[in-house]
């Protein structure tokens, strides 16, 4: 007792964005955010101080989940920022980006943080109303009967992230792939509850990327199985094949001593009696037409062989992630002891096949109706594919809640730009009741809206690598990248080609704007124009659900850091 420390105060930091020392950690936190957006965006190569798996990233979700932020104010920023990629996937470096913008913007203005955050929240009500609008000029509508809108989607996604190093040819084939499998997973049956099923990435390293392809169904890696035997299954009478799908062991080493104590008569053997046990369940498997076991743990060699000898395939270890895909694709129900079996717990599928990618072996198996399929995705390197994993995943997500709203939103910068100029015009034209309203004055809410705007073109701005210029048009208010190497004083129409959403070319006489992210913009005259053409085959789009809520949590996420004005910290 004498051991023991007397316990501490808590540790109070009032108004902590005042203090250096967090100012100084969200600058550096912007700049490593920054630094790893867009299609240019530079590498991180993350690993802890004791050892561990190094994670070599651009992306969101990893570089979120390696990166070790201790100050609370920014562990706000984090967290919330995780939450929305957990929710859907994409725009999570949008959302960094935004919102430690928005704060270091904000956050110097002559402004009471409560008229800063009510002024912030009209913005943000003017901004959602408009991009669901049918005026937007940002946004397209995705058709579902033309593949064209989906392919730039998933391209879009596949080019955002440079560590999966894909050359043309090689995003061309994992786009038409990534469609493929997306389209397996929609229902065939329209229902008023329908859901999607799952696409399952199977992992090939050490391959080339035009090497990956989609199976409907799936594969359960079996080494030791050997190519060119004939399977021989049993089948029923409607020639489809009846599945077991058991969740506990069967190796006939079930019992736990940690569970407790069992008596056992003297000269019985528990491990006989275990594996006698099996061999009835096998030959009740057996009776009952079964010509496919798999179990997610192992199975005893003595029962496999039993098994075999009756025509019925056996396959152990599939893994518990394969559990619910197997049991959604046959119709089968986990069996989850091996005391008790009942006749609606079998499942079926149409065929079994083994297929063989690289050193690998799988046994493939075929359902009836697809809703699962399996993507066999190969990179060149183990660091490679992991990022490519993460990147194919984020895609099917993009898809699925595009099916859910087909919008989509204009992606290199072009969105963020627009949406700057459509602001600062609209905040212009504002009556005299809504800063009353508001509660403020017309200055506070120009001064609010102008660091709004400038926050939304850094983001424009993060796409930039280089030390070339960034543009934005006076008609469309998109963004234009000047390629490296010429002067500022250059004649802009004769430099610029394309805009970074690829939706304008520059064939009409624009007038342009240097994009600086500081307050210095001058206010476009009138509201920015809706591009004249909607679709073309190489458009850069961002999924309109994903951006829409990115665009909501950085700022909330900001207006909630702004109005912190005590840290509290425990000292125990």
């Amino acid at each position: 007792m004498s051991r023991l420390e007397t316990k501490k105060p808590p540790l109070f930091i009032s108004e902590p964005l005042t203090k250096d020392t967090v100012r100084q950690s969200l600058s550096l936190l912007s700049r490593i955010f920054k630094s790893c957006y867009g299609p240019a965006g530079r590498l991180k190569h993350l690993h802890n101080g004791v050892g561990g798996c190094v994670c070599t990233t651009s992306q969101s979700s990893a570089l979120l989940r390696h990166l070790s932020v201790s100050d609370p104010v920014l562990r706000v920023l984090t967290v919330s920022v995780q939450n929305h990629v957990s929710r859907f996937s994409d725009c999570g470096l949008f959302s960094a980006i935004l919102c430690c913008s928005l704060i270091e913007s904000l956050r110097s203005l002559n402004v009471a943080s409560y008229t800063v955050i009510k002024i912030t929240r009209h913005l943000l009500s003017l901004c959602m109303d408009y991009l669901k609008s049918e005026a937007c000029g940002c946004r397209v509508s995705v058709d579902f009967c033309s593949i064209g809108t989906l392919v730039c989607l998933v391209r879009s996604v596949l080019t955002s992230k440079p560590a999966c190093m894909l050359n043309k040819t090689e995003v061309d084939h994992l786009t038409m792939l990534v469609l493929k499998a997306f389209l397996f997973t929609l229902p065939c049956h329209v229902e008023t509850n329908a859901v999607f099923g799952k696409c399952v990435i199977v992992p090939v390293k050490g391959r080339k990327v035009m090497d990956s392809t989609v199976l409907p169904g799936l594969l359960i890696e079996t080494p030791e199985i050997q190519m060119g035997k004939p399977l021989a299954v049993k089948r029923t009478c409607s020639n489809t094949i009846k599945i077991a799908l058991f969740c506990v062991s069967m190796s006939g080493d079930s019992f736990n001593p940690e569970e407790g104590t069992i008596a056992v008569h003297h000269g019985i053997s528990l491990e006989m009696s275990e594996l006698n046990q099996l061999l009835n369940v096998g030959k009740q498997l057996v009776n009952d037409g079964v010509g496919l076991v798999v179990c997610q743990k192992v199975i005893h060699p003595s029962l496999k062989q039993y098994l075999k000898e009756n025509h019925v395939m056996a396959v152990d270890r599939a893994g518990l992630s394969l559990m619910e895909p197997l049991s959604r694709m046959t119709g089968s129900k986990p069996i989850g002891s091996i005391h008790l079996l009942s006749p609606g717990c079998y499942g079926s599928l149409k065929d079994v096949s083994i297929e063989s990618f690289g050193s690998k072996r799988f046994v493939h198996l075929i359902p009836e109706d697809t809703v699962i399929c399996s993507l066999i995705l190969c990179n060149r390197s183990e660091t490679a594919w992991n990022e490519l994993k993460r990147v194919c995943a984020t895609a099917e997500h993009v898809l699925q809640l595009t099916m859910k709203e087909p919008l989509a939103l204009l992606g290199g910068g072009c969105t963020e730009t627009h949406l700057a100029s459509y602001i600062r015009h609209k905040s212009s034209s504002l009556s005299t009741s809504t800063f009353k309203d508001l509660d403020c004055s017309q200055t506070q809410y120009q001064l609010v809206a102008d660091g709004f705007c400038c926050s939304l073109e850094s983001v424009a701005l993060s796409l930039n690598h280089g030390d070339a210029e960034i543009l934005t048009d006076l008609v469309y208010g998109h963004c234009w990248f000047v390629p490296s190497g010429f002067p500022s004083v250059s004649n802009w129409s004769d430099v610029v080609s394309k805009c970074g959403c690829g939706i304008n070319g520059n064939t009409e006489d624009l007038k342009w704007r240097i994009l600086q992210g500081r307050s210095c913009s001058p206010v476009m005259q009138g509201c920015p124009k809706e591009p004249s053409v909607k679709v073309t085959d190489f458009l850069t789009l961002d999924c309109f659900a994903a951006k829409c809520s990115g665009l909501q949590v950085a700022l909330e996420t900001a207006n909630l850091i702004l109005d912190l004005s005590y840290v509290i910290e425990d000292q125990n």
